[in-house]
């Protein structure tokens, strides 16, 4: 049996936890010591530490407070681990707990945190899904059922103090070329919600005014949210401390490549088996500057798909120049306006893009002045036939169940 090295408490505060932190920096004290070879287990909150409920108001989602996220389980010492080192973390197995099988999705109101379509989608919703087993289906959004493939969407080791600089450095001079925009164009240290885990009092006041915040992926890994990160995958972290300091969380029980609602994935409390390993020097054997990593061999089968196109003409009829980002978006609108079609609402249709195991794939970025991305749309999630035919769409839905949108108060 394999110890479980951190375990947290559904019904408690996440600021109650001190084997949990909600900043990256290399101060933050080990929670947890391990031997390379060791396999064990860690649980961990849902992403926003419980914010939001499993019930039909999006009021919550609306009011998250997002200077919190994320909250994280670790940092976790790797015996002989240092700087130059690539640690090696099998993920063995990651499931959810018993007495909490359900999880969420939303998205964020443009007014806090936003999204990647939140000029369609300003106001904030959110769909509940329920888990069964291997499969989940959503009372908000009917007609579709799959399988999850839970990985965690966020996991890294603890950054440097000079590569923490570095990162808060480069973030505010991106913010300060447009301090006003909304949403922000990154999210800078904000000390009154840090939570840095077993620091001191006077650790925490300053070292909080400069931990970085998770949102945002980077060289250590963190927050990338790859679907494919689940049993089975291994991944190669660059160390850049002592003991490497390892934190997971913001669990997903499923995810569509993107995560394009921002809260786009179903998310879930749970937990994760993990066994590591050292390889000294392996940074510069392999050149790795960021984390590499083997898929799981476990993925939902799908093998038949709607392939929706978007390129580099953005919604206004505007041309730029290869812009990946918004051919992904175009291909994600055509996918949402095809789905209305079938009696969903396109809050409906966006949060199956977000959630179910769809495929983005970048597809060209040569033919100038157009890059070309795709969105794959897996059919057999859909209850009904949801495949182009001379009929038009004869099954559809009746329009009479939508995902709630927060009330104005």
């Amino acid at each position: 049996m394999s110890d479980t090295i951190i375990k947290v408490d559904l019904n408690k505060s996440a600021y109650e936890h001190d084997t949990i932190h909600n900043r990256w920096h290399p101060d933050i004290p080990m929670v947890a010591t391990v031997k390379p070879g060791d396999d064990f287990k860690v649980e961990c909150l849902d992403w926003t530490g419980g914010q939001i409920k499993n019930d039909d108001d999006a009021a919550d989602v609306r009011d998250v407070d997002l200077t919190q996220v994320h909250f994280l389980s670790g940092p976790i010492a790797v015996e002989g681990a240092e700087p130059g080192d690539l640690l090696v973390v099998d993920i063995l197995d990651i499931g959810t707990f018993e007495d909490s099988q359900w999880g969420f999705n939303g998205f964020f109101s443009k007014q806090n945190g936003g999204g990647f379509l939140t000029e369609h989608f300003p106001e904030a919703q959110k769909s509940i899904w329920d888990f069964n087993g291997m499969f989940t289906k959503s009372r908000h959004v009917p007609g579709v059922e799959f399988a999850g493939l839970i990985h965690p969407g966020l996991i890294g080791c603890l950054p440097s103090k000079e590569m923490l600089n570095e990162w808060n450095t480069r973030e505010k001079a991106l913010f300060d070329t447009d301090p006003e925009r909304i949403p922000a164009l990154a999210t800078l240290p904000y000390e009154d919600t840090a939570h840095m885990g077993r620091m001191t009092a006077e650790q925490a006041a300053i070292a909080g005014p400069e931990g970085a915040r998770t949102v945002p992926p980077r060289e250590h890994g963190g927050n990338c949210d790859i679907k494919d990160l689940s049993r089975g995958s291994k991944v190669y972290f660059p160390v850049y401390v002592d003991g490497a300091g390892l934190s997971v969380g913001d669990l997903h029980f499923s995810q569509g490549d993107g995560e394009i609602t921002f809260c786009g994935a179903i998310e879930m409390a749970g937990w994760v088996h993990m066994r590591v390993n050292l390889i000294k020097g392996g940074m510069e054997k392999y050149a790795i500057k960021n984390p590499i990593f083997k898929p799981s061999p476990i993925t939902p089968r799908y093998d038949d798909y709607l392939i929706f196109e978007g390129i580099s003409v953005d919604e206004q009829g505007q041309q730029h120049y290869l812009d990946v980002h918004i051919a992904y978006r175009q291909a994600c609108l055509n996918a949402i306006e095809y789905l209305k079609k079938f009696g969903y609402s396109g809050a409906q249709a966006y949060a199956i893009l977000g959630t179910a195991p769809v495929q983005g794939h970048i597809s060209g970025v040569v033919d100038i002045p157009n890059a070309c991305a795709t969105l794959w749309l897996p059919t057999d999630i859909f209850e009904f036939d949801v495949k182009p035919n001379t009929a038009g769409p004869t099954e559809y839905l009746d329009g009479s169940i939508a995902v709630p949108l927060a009330p104005d108060l």
